[in-house]
């Protein structure tokens, strides 16, 4: 609807036209602030210039009206307009808010390090990228998924370690002085016990064999990381090695230098991004030629530029707030442009237990496992509120209160609302054809705003994606859901004789649902 009216007004004006939605619908459906834009240039009110634009649009049968309202073009959509497009939208539910947008994105994110099974910290920033991605997929973006495996440097060597000590206490039965530094947790317990079972026991006391088994293990972890996202419904479509990076770094290195981005200072090679942003300058190679960390980023980010997309979106857990300069300064100094880099950022997340912190995973160590609230409440909850408020906001929630089956859990309310609609249609005498043929040009104000509401899916699925906001769209739907519970509160729907014209209003409701919910990697339910 809102696309419509900007391609309207677009042909009547030079400059880009804004197209709000009025907080209160006494106002209308739309308002344009044109008129302020314009009155610089003519010299005159925007009162003035609103009252006279009121005449060029009345006369468009998508406009029950158009008014002049302090200066805002206020407009109503048309019973007739609202019709066919509820019409429209059922016989085209695949492509119902969908665009076609000539645009390329690699989205990365997740990128957790496979020494050990993803955390919900992890798991707040999987759903949001996953939903951020089927967002911008339904939008019609080139949108590929990928997962950085940092499976290099010293996390790597200190899992081979780990697990050869784990090997050693459980499975050897030997005495162990345990480093300040290690991984812990049951799933070390797992591993060992298959690596001996490939290697044999004698591989945990065999300190030159400890890199063998930290890569098999890498590659074990690496597994479980993607069964617990699976289990999550998240797929990517690439998996990039930053272990398989590092032969480019003399070339890389090389590139930043022709750049006159390094300076080599008391035999450590520094990256000058102080001069693009970054609080001080970085070390990318070491006094002994090893590279940084920080140098495997400029190469993953080279590697990235030099694929050929659009745009590059990274999402990051937010202790890597202050990161961000120094990438991009390097993918600047590099020859990229950064401004094709976003960086957004995701919050912890905290859990509760009946009011109580919840307990923290033997099988982790010390944190609480995707795996293990995937199990306790569904993938479905999971992914519903970890998209319930903004990713770089804290997230704090019980888990019992997602197991609860009435209105104070999200996930139930709206999937109840889609199943009480096919639960109607059932007990209606009237086909769906007939329901979905039925017009419905002649609706109350209650009625029509509920079918407004319907149709607005989308300028949600639109504003949730750039605005980078997911939550827009759970918002969204929990609104539509109590829009339908209080109307169908509040009539009678089988047997009155409005029946056919609510049925029609609701399949419209109910695809809403089932689009948006699809869109959030949920499952819309039709008996419950």
């Amino acid at each position: 609807m809102k696309q419509r009216l900007l391609t309207i007004l677009n042909d009547h004006f030079e400059q880009e036209v804004v197209v709000e939605k009025p907080k209160d619908r006494a106002f209308g459906h739309f308002a344009t602030p044109i008129a302020f834009s314009l009155a610089k240039e003519l010299r005159r009110s925007p009162m003035q210039i609103a009252d006279e634009l009121c005449s060029a649009f009345n006369a468009n049968d998508m406009f029950e009206s158009v008014e002049a309202i302090k200066g805002y073009l206020n407009f109503r959509l048309s019973a007739k307009f609202l019709d066919e497009y509820a019409s429209w939208a059922l016989s085209n539910e695949n492509t119902f808010g969908a665009q076609e947008k000539n645009e390329s994105i690699l989205l990365e994110f997740v990128s957790a390090n496979p020494t050990g099974p993803l955390h919900i910290g992890h798991a707040r920033g999987a759903v949001f990228g996953d939903i951020l991605l089927r967002l911008g997929r339904h939008l019609g973006y080139k949108m590929t998924a990928e997962y950085y495996v940092n499976d290099a440097g010293n996390q790597i060597d200190l899992l081979g370690l780990s697990l050869a000590l784990e090997g050693q206490s459980s499975l050897l039965k030997q005495h162990v002085d345990w480093p300040e530094k290690y991984y812990r947790g049951e799933y070390l317990e797992d591993l060992a016990k298959a690596a001996a079972k490939k290697f044999g026991s004698k591989i945990f006391n065999d300190e030159t064999r400890y890199k063998e088994l930290a890569l098999w293990a890498k590659d074990r972890v690496l597994e479980l990381i993607v069964s617990n996202m699976s289990d999550a419904n998240i797929e990517f479509d690439t998996y990039v090695s930053e272990a398989s990076l590092y032969d480019q770094t003399e070339a890389v290195m090389k590139q930043l230098k022709n750049n006159g981005a390094l300076e080599e200072i008391d035999g450590k090679l520094w990256l000058k991004s102080s001069e693009h942003g970054d609080e001080k300058d970085r070390v990318v190679v070491r006094e002994d030629g090893r590279a940084t960390y920080l140098a495997g980023d400029i190469i993953y980010h080279n590697q990235k530029f030099e694929r050929g997309f659009d745009h590059y979106i990274n999402i990051w857990g937010a202790d890597h707030h202050g990161y961000i300069a120094r990438v991009k300064a390097s993918v600047k100094l590099l020859g990229h442009n950064e401004n094709k880099l976003e960086v957004l950022l995701s919050q912890m997340v905290s859990l509760l237990k009946d009011g109580q912190p919840y307990k923290m995973s033997k099988r982790a160590g010390n944190v609480i496992l995707m795996s293990d609230i995937v199990q306790e409440i569904g993938a479905d909850a999971l992914r519903f509120i970890f998209a319930s408020k903004k990713s770089d906001t804290a997230l704090e929630f019980d888990v019992e209160d997602l197991k609860r089956q009435d209105s104070s859990n999200p996930v139930f309310y709206i999937n109840y609302a889609h199943a009480r609609i096919f639960t109607l249609i059932a007990k209606s005498e009237f086909s769906l054809e007939q329901i979905e043929g039925q017009d419905l040009k002649e609706l109350s104000e209650v009625e029509a705003n509920l079918l407004f509401e319907a149709l607005l899916l989308p300028e949600v699925i639109d504003d949730a994606f750039h605005s980078r906001q997911v939550q827009k769209l759970s918002d969204y739907l929990k609104a539509l859901a109590a829009a339908f519970h209080r109307f169908y509160a509040e009539n009678k729907i089988i047997g009155s004789e409005n029946e056919l014209r609510y049925l029609k209003l609701f399949t419209v409701v109910a695809l809403s649902i089932r689009v948006g919910l699809n869109i959030m990697g949920i499952k819309a339910l039709e008996k419950m």
